[in-house]
């Protein structure tokens, strides 16, 4: 297929010009060529991770000789199975650094892409349901304080006040307080995954679908090439940001990564009229939820407990989600579920992400970020590129390479990952 010519801004005026046309002039979003023989960095994974660290190399470094491959299609991973939570209020200092670049990123990405992701900064409440969340959340708090990161306490009346249909004396855990974000929000996963993908095809960058990597080659302790479905392709550099299926990758160039992977799985109602413009979440019955702008209950359930690769849901984490979120939402109870999935995260022991250079040389990898993927995309993207381009990491990378689990300094967010794991 030739390659699409050069995307066409998209205005009011070009819609109301291409209305006057039948809109016979628009473009292809991106380009679908064929692979070339070489290119100067290979990124595995045109998910969201790696179409943001793709479109950064080009942005921030210049590098536009990249190749982006996906076994499947472009977005079809966990980019396009998450429940689109967009927060920043983690603990640790790099937790914190990484989501708030994220966060604030996300906040001009429509711009910055020219495509309307669709974001919608409307808050976000963590509930405190025992005493020990309330210690632990009001710490968070504090932290964020000194991070830069804008969070406040709520007492349980200034909940019910922003959350009208929230229970707050439930049968199991009252509600006591609350974590607030007014600048998180959602944004629609989808529009992320085809925005970065236009603007990375405008840069002459290859996006190439239905091109799974079946070898990596090394020579030296340096990479040579990758083996795919459509041949051998070569490469200076290669850039591992598959999710669930890394250690699957890196096993084909030699190493092993201290990741597990699972499913987690999610699902949304019938859609009904506008009755929650926040997101919750609830921790300790463990569920949350969110309504979209089609009107449907976005819900957050569980992940697995044994390792897999499914990218469906089980009826047991549909039960147990949607009892907890009962107690606290009584009213979905007259709900019908519309649909379900499941996406395969990729677990660490610490719950933080590796942003890493890897034992063998020319390779980095980006996994790691369990139940927190899509809310970091654009500052994992920044991030990656910079550790891509110049070899070594940055200050948003450099706590979170592989070296912390030998050393030790881990960087725990099991509790601020907000998901039972």
């Amino acid at each position: 297929m030739p390659e699409a010519p050069r995307a066409r801004r998209y205005s009011v005026f070009a819609i109301a010009r291409e209305a006057l046309r039948q809109h016979k002039g628009w473009t292809r979003a991106w380009a679908s060529p064929e692979p070339k023989s070489r290119y100067k960095v290979i990124v595995v994974g045109a998910g969201g991770h790696g179409l943001a660290t793709a479109y950064y190399l080009g942005k921030n470094f210049g590098i536009t000789d990249v190749a982006v491959i996906e076994k499947g299609w472009l977005g079809g991973g966990n980019t396009g199975r998450n429940t689109t939570i967009i927060r920043s209020n983690y603990l640790q200092d790099p937790s914190a650094a990484i989501y708030e670049k994220s966060r604030s990123l996300y906040e001009t990405l429509s711009q910055d892409l020219n495509y309307n992701i669709m974001f919608s900064p409307r808050g976000l409440i963590m509930l405190a349901q025992t005493e020990h969340e309330i210690r632990g959340y009001k710490r968070t708090v504090y932290a964020n304080n000194l991070q830069g990161v804008q969070t406040e306490w709520l007492d349980p009346q200034q909940l019910k006040a922003k959350v009208p249909i929230i229970n707050l004396d439930g049968p199991r855990y009252p509600v006591l307080g609350g974590l607030y974000q007014a600048r998180g929000g959602t944004a629609r996963h989808d529009a992320v995954a085809w925005g970065y993908a236009r603007a990375c095809s405008d840069m002459g960058m290859h996006i190439i679908q239905n091109c799974e990597v079946t070898g990596v080659e090394t020579e030296g302790g340096q990479v040579r090439a990758v083996n795919t479905a459509k041949g051998r392709i070569g490469c200076d550099k290669l850039a591992i940001v598959v999710a669930g299926h890394s250690s699957q990758l890196a096993a084909m160039a030699g190493f092993r990564l201290p990741i597990e992977s699972v499913a987690l799985q999610a699902l949304v109602s019938e859609p009904i009229k506008p009755c929650m413009d926040v997101v919750v979440m609830a921790n300790t019955v463990h569920g949350y939820m969110s309504q979209s702008d089609k009107g449907e209950m976005v819900i957050g359930g569980g992940t697995d407990g044994f390792n897999n690769f499914t990218q469906r849901g089980s009826w047991q984490h549909v039960e147990e989600t949607v009892r907890a979120l009962i107690e606290t939402f009584p009213m979905i109870s007259r709900l019908k579920m519309l649909r379900q999935w499941g996406g395969i995260v990729d677990m660490t022991g610490d719950r933080s992400p590796i942003l890493s250079s890897t034992p063998v040389g020319g390779i980095f990898v980006n996994c790691g970020w369990g139940t927190g993927g899509f809310k970091a995309i654009p500052g994992s993207g920044w991030a990656m590129a910079e550790l891509v381009a110049k070899g070594t990491p940055g200050p948003l990378a450099a706590d979170f390479g592989l070296n912390r689990f030998r050393e030790g300094r881990f960087i725990d967010e099991s509790v601020a990952a907000g998901v039972a794991h």
